[in-house]
C-alpha cells in the first residue's frame, strides 16, 4: 500500500472518529442482534442450554458489564456491538476485551442472573457456603492472592483472579462461571482445594433448579444504550474520571489497612516511611514487577502523597511491621498495574 493510500485511510478514520465522538449514544442505533458481540451471546445461551437450563437471561447493551441488583438480566458494554466503537474504545482507554475475556464476563454475569432469577441467595445453604448476601458491598478490597477458598476466574483490573473474594454474590458468580465453562476440568483443577466444596454445591444446586421456571422475571434495564443521551466524548470523560476515583479509593483503603489507627503522643507520619525507604522499595517493585524504575518511583510518590492527604501515622516501634505491609502493598499494586499515570491522570 502506498503512502498516499495510508494517509487517506488515516484521514478517513479521523473523520469517522470525530463524528462518533460528537454523537449521542442513543442515536447510534446499537443492538446485540447482528453485531460483533452476538456470537458470544449465542455461545453463552448454547452453554446454558447444554446444562439443561430453561432460564434464558435477557441481555441488553449498557455502559458497562453488569447485572442490576437482584434483577436477572445481563448488561453488556455498548461498544462491543460495533466494530468502529471497539476501535474507539481501545484508543480511548488503551484496552478492550478479547474473545476469552468476553466469555468470562458473560459467564460471570450469567451467574448473577441465575442467582437472582431463582432467588438462590435466600437459601440458608447458599449463605452457609458463600456467606451473607446482605454483607456490605465495597468497591475496593484487599484480596488474599494465595487463598484456595475461592475460584480464580476473571483476570480484569485491578484484582486479577481474586474477584471472587470481593463479596459473597461475586463469589457465587465466579464459582458458577467456572462450573459453566466447557471443559474447564474444575474437579481436577481444584482437587484438594477448600473451594471444591463450593463447586460441588453449585453442581448439585444447578441440577436441582435448571428445569424449573425462574421465580423472578424482572427485566429492569439499568442505563440502556438506547436511552443514553450522553455523547461518546462525554461518556469517555465521565468514564476516565470514575476510573481515577476508583483507583484512588482502592489505594486509600489499602493504605488505611497498612497504617491502622494508632494512639500515642509520639507518632510518625506514614509519608516519612516512603521517603526514608524509597530507594529500597523501588528495587523491590522492579524486581517483582515489569515496571521501570521511573514508573516504580512515580507509584511510590503517589502513595506518599495519598498518605499525606489521609494524615496516616504509625508508632515508632511498629516501623518494621508497617514497612512489610507497605512492601506487600506496592508490589501488589505494581503487579496489577493499579496506580499508573494512565489511571490517575
Amino acid at each position: 500500500m502506498s503512502g498516499k493510500s495510508i494517509r487517506a485511510l488515516v484521514q478517513g478514520w479521523e473523520t469517522v472518529r470525530f463524528e462518533l465522538l460528537k454523537a449521542p449514544i442513543s442515536r447510534l442505533h446499537l443492538a446485540v442482534e447482528g453485531s460483533p458481540v452476538e456470537k458470544y451471546v449465542r455461545r453463552l445461551r448454547r452453554e446454558m442450554e447444554a446444562r439443561g437450563f430453561r432460564f434464558k437471561p435477557d441481555i441488553y447493551l449498557t455502559d458497562e458489564w453488569g447485572c442490576p441488583d437482584r434483577t436477572p438480566v445481563i448488561g453488556v458494554p455498548f461498544y462491543l456491538a460495533d466494530a468502529r466503537l471497539i476501535r474507539l474504545e481501545e484508543e480511548q482507554t488503551g484496552e478492550v476485551e478479547d474473545s476469552r475475556s468476553i466469555m468470562m464476563f458473560l459467564r460471570h454475569e450469567a451467574g448473577h442472573a441465575v442467582n437472582y432469577a431463582y432467588r438462590l441467595w435466600r437459601r440458608s445453604s447458599w449463605g452457609e457456603i458463600f456467606g451473607p448476601f446482605t454483607k456490605p458491598y465495597r468497591d475496593s478490597f484487599r484480596p488474599d492472592r494465595t487463598s484456595r477458598h475461592y475460584v480464580r476466574h476473571i483476570t480484569a483490573y485491578p484484582y486479577g483472579r481474586t474477584y471472587a473474594q470481593k463479596h459473597p454474590d461475586e463469589d457465587f458468580a465466579e464459582t458458577f462461571a467456572v462450573w459453566l465453562t466447557p471443559q474447564s476440568g474444575w474437579r481436577q483443577r481444584y482437587r484438594g482445594w477448600p473451594v471444591l466444596r463450593k463447586l460441588l454445591y453449585v453442581d448439585r444446586l444447578m441440577k436441582d433448579i435448571r428445569k424449573d421456571p425462574p421465580q423472578s422475571r424482572r427485566a429492569r434495564h439499568l442505563c440502556p444504550a438506547d436511552r443514553m443521551t450522553l455523547t461518546l466524548a462525554e461518556h469517555y470523560g465521565k468514564k476516565a474520571e470514575r476510573f481515577r476515583r476508583d483507583a484512588r479509593g482502592y489505594v486509600d483503603d489499602s493504605l488505611h489497612d497498612a497504617f491502622p489507627p494508632s494512639r500515642g503522643q509520639v507518632l510518625r507520619p506514614a509519608s516519612a516511611l516512603f521517603k526514608r525507604y524509597r530507594d529500597r522499595l523501588v528495587e523491590r517493585v522492579i524486581h517483582w514487577s515489569v515496571l521501570t524504575p521511573a514508573e516504580a518511583d512515580a507509584l511510590l510518590r503517589k502513595l506518599e502523597a495519598r498518605a499525606v492527604a489521609l494524615r496516616l501515622c504509625y508508632r515508632p516501634g511498629a516501623e518494621g511491621e508497617r514497612l512489610m505491609d507497605v512492601v506487600s502493598l506496592v508490589i501488589a499494586l505494581a503487579l496489577d498495574y493499579a496506580y499508573t499515570g494512565r489511571l490517575t491522570g
